[in-house]
């Protein structure tokens, strides 16, 4: 689970500060504040990890990717190339770290919390280089009779070579190995000659694995969805995710199904098919009555989405209803399709959808983060969606400690960010002026204009007679 992150000089972000996540976290603002930019951030990041360029230290985009995002001059903030890309990401690990000396395997650090930082640059002849980065690891649970109570693994340039150094653990060098190193992999890995290079520099792979995974667990779904279909076809893949737009939600609702019962649904209850519990929940937001997946006719691997409206009705297709249900679906699918433990990536996902369902996405969010122990991060204008978290925070189906509330607006030149104090009661104690527009000052108007328009009737009635 990532646990904060902070960027600096990444678009309209002089300085995000450490924006630290939550279970569920959300991003609300106006339009173009830059709350979106935060989820680009860790989306770069992911893309970059996935990049098959070893040498690219950042990987801004292209047709396939989640995020497309120009060159580092459009992404810089002011474009002033003079300025580094500096970030950081923290996350609390999953795994083990073993001493690389010890034939037992002795764990050196059992699920770290660990902070990655690295500072990114342009030269005047145009490529990207990494001026430093480092892993920094502290745990409460390690051996106690290791000397890594504290550690800082961490590269720097040093005239077009790079130095390793280390802090509270020794990188024994091998004989006759020089002490500068190639550029970095990336803008994270370590270069292989390291491992040649260092007797005991094999936890160094293990850190930059550790972050791989992280970012291969982000899984991201757009605000602009695909319009739904009157068949779809499928040809037995198991789809990663729902596609950018959505566009593969059915492929991975079947794929799902064919492994049989998969989803819980809580409280001793057996599980169920993901069609099943998507079925449940559009009827528990009131969407439709029932929903299922079917063959044309069996091996033409051509299907087609059958719904009721109402219990009763005939079924129909999913093109004859409204359009809310092909947008909603792949952010329920989603959220109950990636593995345990995965960080979920939504833009607006309440886009074209009623206010009640609206509302309800904030419980299927607590659903799922309660019980598939997945993170949401999220970007949002749906007061109705926060107003239903605040009610479950009181209501203690979650806590405030597990959603994480921010505010981005522009000031000037540059985006600041605020971080909501939500107490257990759901109430947020610094509410920005004008949130979500001045709803009092609204109602005094609205008010107001009644009885004026009242006081002219009433004018006309008497001057009439």
């Amino acid at each position: 689970m990532i646990t904060k992150f902070n960027v600096q000089n990444f678009k309209s972000w002089k300085n995000t500060g450490s924006v630290e996540l939550g279970q569920i976290t959300g991003f609300f603002g106006a339009n173009s504040s830059g709350k979106t930019s935060l989820l680009q951030f860790l989306l770069l990041a992911k893309q970059t990890a996935a990049s098959p360029d070893r040498r690219a230290v950042l990987h801004f985009g292209d047709e396939s990717s989640p995020v497309s995002l120009g060159s580092f001059g459009d992404v810089i903030s002011g474009h002033d190339k003079n300025l580094p890309l500096r970030f950081s990401i923290s996350w609390h690990s999953e795994a083990n770290f073993y001493d690389p000396e010890q034939l037992s395997k002795r764990i050196l650090l059992s699920r770290p919390d660990i902070d990655f930082f690295a500072s990114v640059r342009t030269s005047d002849a145009g490529p990207l280089h990494v001026d430093e980065f480092y892993y920094h690891l502290t745990s409460r649970q390690f051996e106690a009779s290791s000397t890594l109570t504290e550690a800082t693994f961490g590269m720097r340039a040093v005239q077009g070579q790079y130095e390793l150094r280390s802090d509270g653990y020794e990188l024994r060098r091998s004989t006759g190995r020089p002490p500068r190193l190639p550029p970095p992999t990336k803008f994270y890995g370590f270069p292989d000659q390291v491992r040649a290079a260092y007797q005991n520099a094999s936890l160094l792979s293990d850190l930059q694995l550790d972050f791989e995974n992280l970012l291969d667990r982000i899984y991201y779904l757009g605000p602009l969805r695909e319009y739904p279909q009157r068949e779809y076809k499928w040809s037995g893949i198991q789809p990663a995710d729902m596609g950018q737009r959505g566009e593969r939600v059915i492929e991975a609702i079947l794929a799902s199904d064919r492994q049989g019962p998969t989803v819980t649904k809580g409280g001793g209850q057996p599980k169920v098919t993901l069609s099943e519990y998507l079925a449940w929940w559009l009827k528990k937001l009131r969407l439709i009555h029932s929903f299922r997946v079917q063959e044309v006719s069996p091996g033409t691997n051509i299907y087609r989405v059958w719904l009721t409206t109402v219990e009763g009705a005939k079924e129909v297709l999913i093109t004859d209803v409204g359009f809310g249900v092909s947008q909603v679906l792949p952010v329920l699918a989603l959220i109950n399709y990636v593995p345990r433990g995965s960080t979920v990536v939504l833009e607006q996902p309440e886009i074209h959808l009623h206010p009640s369902v609206q509302a309800g996405l904030a419980d299927a969010f607590i659903d799922s983060v309660k019980k598939r122990k997945i993170q949401i991060i999220l970007e949002s204008h749906s007061e109705h969606l926060l107003r239903r978290l605040q009610r479950r925070i009181a209501e203690k189906a979650i806590s405030n400690k597990e959603v994480k509330l921010y505010f981005a607006e522009r000031q000037s030149e540059a985006s600041v960010l605020t971080s909501l104090e939500v107490d257990m009661f759901g109430s947020i104690r610094n509410w920005p002026r004008d949130f979500f527009g001045d709803e009092l000052g609204e109602a005094y108007r609205f008010a107001m204009a009644q009885a004026r328009r009242r006081q002219e009737l009433h004018t006309q009635d008497i001057n009439a007679s």
